[in-house]
């Protein structure tokens, strides 16, 4: 598996750049990440992260913007305005989770 360096660690990462070592992340990677695609982290965006991660940690699996909604109880049209265009992807990219199954 291809290795990279973020924040001056060196963390494991798919073909797309997804981490794939979820414990190698911290939260100035999350930071790194965030600005590699234009968003600055707020408290909210923090908030949704927080969620993804300790969801991955009980389900194994990345969870979509409709586990999201429903599990996190953060509407849709707060996560696309958080998280532009493709929220389930650059929310779990952020978190360095998995890409969620389904994402193109």
């Amino acid at each position: 598996m291809p290795t990279t360096t973020i924040n001056g660690k060196e963390v494991h990462i798919d073909a797309e750049g997804f981490m794939t070592e979820p414990s190698e992340w911290d939260e100035g990677i999350a930071n790194v990440l965030a600005g590699n695609i234009g968003i600055e982290l707020t408290e909210a965006h923090w908030r949704l992260l927080k969620f993804l991660r300790e969801d991955f940690a009980q389900q194994g699996e990345t969870a979509t913007t409709r586990r999201v909604q429903t599990v996190g109880g953060v509407p849709t049209k707060e996560q696309f305005a958080l998280f532009p265009k493709k929220p389930a992807k650059k929310m779990a990219y952020i978190a360095g989770l998995p890409k969620p199954k389904g994402c193109v």
